[in-house]
């Protein structure tokens, strides 16, 4: 017999505090990016260039660490991602509050990549293999609700502290979340499944079947207007408020900080609302409209207008895209058990690796084409229509007894 849980149990809050910390670190450059490259004596289009290169670095990181952490949690269990993950990130956390080059930040961002990338996955996967699959989906909005307030706390260290000091309280924040882990205990499914004879973790397996790549590939193109908003419409806030006249400057950063308080609202409602309709993909149509809507308020609303009409309507778009819980949810519920931390893994990170590959080249093809605002609202319109008709093509999974394996 699996131990059960309640929704609110152990695994949830530690799962949660470990998504909070994730969240702080993943975030954490992008808000503390000019004051700690202006140390190392970067300004102008080095800054710039640099910033970039960086995030770049970054991302493959999580690119390639979401199939590693992905594959260990379905071969080894999800607890040694849990530690393993955190062990890395905030190892990484602390080297980064000693770097004296761009270079050397680049490794650093790499490695802190690969330990981020495990987190979510594993924490949703064990959150949903051991919460009553009616309360599957409240649960874990609860983990990524209270986790994305790591963005928020990051901001706030960033006002208060030297950049260099942000980075080690991160990395202690994860040395205590570590020691909290110590009490948490693996999921039974995966028991099950270990003792049995059935392939675990084979990444591959998601290429060799039909269904199963279908499957995949809707689950990666479900969450893509998550990382156009935050990656596209909340952190090039500033140019585009210089695009349609805003009065005043804008700062990403607090762009950053407005949007993620709406998407950790979000993230915690969409599981009761999910709850209530007893339907996942009814409660994602739903945040998919009030992301059209806010995305449309964002292109005709702030011409002329103020730096705080901006952050308002990108707490909006943040609330709109606060179904990244569900998304990653469906994520694991899609698949059995020996391929469920492997995909509840690598599909969020796919889906921010989708930054790098699709949305930002297809922004950067058609404001080139175009212009700044136009490229904008034309991206906006390819990601949504192509989220849409995947989330038509999705299956349901509400209440889905995950007590099975892929052959």
């Amino acid at each position: 017999m699996s131990r059960r849980h309640s929704i609110f149990s152990f695994a949830l809050v530690v799962a949660a505090l470990g998504y909070f910390v994730d969240i702080y670190d993943l975030l954490l450059f992008s808000i503390i990016r000019i004051p700690s490259l202006q140390s190392l004596g970067l300004g102008g289009d080095a800054l710039k260039a640099g910033g970039e290169s960086i995030l770049t670095w970054q991302m493959w990181g999580l690119l390639l660490g979401g199939i590693i952490w992905g594959v260990m949690g379905d071969k080894r269990g999800r607890m040694s991602v849990l530690f393993g993950s955190i062990l890395l990130y905030s190892l990484a956390n602390i080297a980064n509050g000693f770097v004296q080059t761009v270079d050397q930040y680049k490794w650093i961002r790499f490695i802190a990549g690969l330990g981020l990338a495990g987190e979510l996955g594993a924490g949703i996967t064990l959150v949903s293999e051991l919460t009553p699959k009616e309360k599957r989906g409240v649960a874990t909005s609860l983990v990524a609700g209270i986790g994305l307030t790591g963005a928020v706390a990051a901001f706030i260290v960033k006002e208060n502290f030297p950049w260099r000091t942000a980075y080690f309280i991160g990395g202690g924040l994860g040395f205590l979340l570590l020691f909290l882990r110590v009490s948490m205990f693996e999921s039974g499914l995966f028991k099950n499944v270990k003792e049995s004879t059935v392939q675990r973790g084979n990444f591959f397996m998601l290429f060799t079947n039909g269904d199963r790549f279908r499957r995949y590939l809707l689950g990666i193109l479900i969450g893509l207007p998550t990382w156009f908003v935050i990656g596209v419409l909340v952190t090039f806030a500033n140019d585009f408020g210089k695009a349609m006249g805003v009065r005043g400057s804008v700062d990403p950063g607090k762009a950053i900080m407005y949007a993620y308080v709406g998407i950790s609202i979000g993230d915690i409602l969409i599981g009761l609302v999910s709850q209530w309709f007893r339907s996942r993909k009814k409660a994602l149509f739903l945040f998919y409209a009030i992301t059209a809507l806010f995305i449309i308020l964002f292109f005709t609303a702030l011409q002329n207008a103020t730096p705080a009409a901006m952050y308002w309507v990108c707490a909006g778009l943040g609330f709109g895209t606060g179904f990244w819980a569900i998304f990653v949810t469906m994520a694991a519920e899609q698949f059995g058990t020996n391929l469920r931390a492997t995909t509840a893994t690598t599909i969020p990170n796919m889906v921010r690796g989708m930054l790098a590959v699709l949305i930002l080249p297809l922004f950067k093809a058609l404001r080139g084409a175009t212009d700044y605002y136009t490229g904008g609202w034309l991206t906006a319109l390819v990601i949504m229509v192509l989220t849409v008709a995947a989330a038509l093509m999705t299956k349901e999974t509400f209440g889905k007894d995950l007590n099975y394996v892929e052959e």
